[in-house]
C-alpha cells in the first residue's frame, strides 16, 4: 500500500482550507484518510498551519511521501527526514 500525507479541501467555495491527512495514494482527494496531522489555513495572512510534529515525523519514517505543498509546509515547520 503506498502512503501518502497529502492536503483534504475543507470549507465553502472560495474560501478553502485544508487539513493534513495520511491516506492510501488510490482514495480520492477527499475520501477516506488513515490520520490527520494537521491543518493548514492559506487564506489568512499570513498563511497559517499547525502540524503535529509527531506524527508526521512517525508517518515519514515509515514511508509515506509528502506532496509537494505539504513538503513545504513541512519545512516552514522545520520538519524533515
Amino acid at each position: 500500500m503506498a502512503v501518502k500525507i497529502r492536503l483534504r479541501r475543507m470549507g465553502k467555495k472560495k474560501s478553502a482550507y485544508y487539513r493534513i491527512v495520511v491516506a492510501d495514494s488510490h482514495m480520492k482527494r477527499d475520501g477516506r484518510a488513515i490520520e490527520e496531522i494537521g491543518t493548514y489555513d492559506p487564506n489568512t495572512e499570513p498563511s497559517t498551519f499547525k502540524v503535529d510534529e509527531e506524527a508526521a515525523k512517525k508517518w515519514l519514517n515509515v514511508g509515506a511521501q509528502p506532496t509537494e505543498t505539504v513538503s513545504r509546509i513541512f519545512k516552514l515547520a522545520g520538519i524533515e527526514k
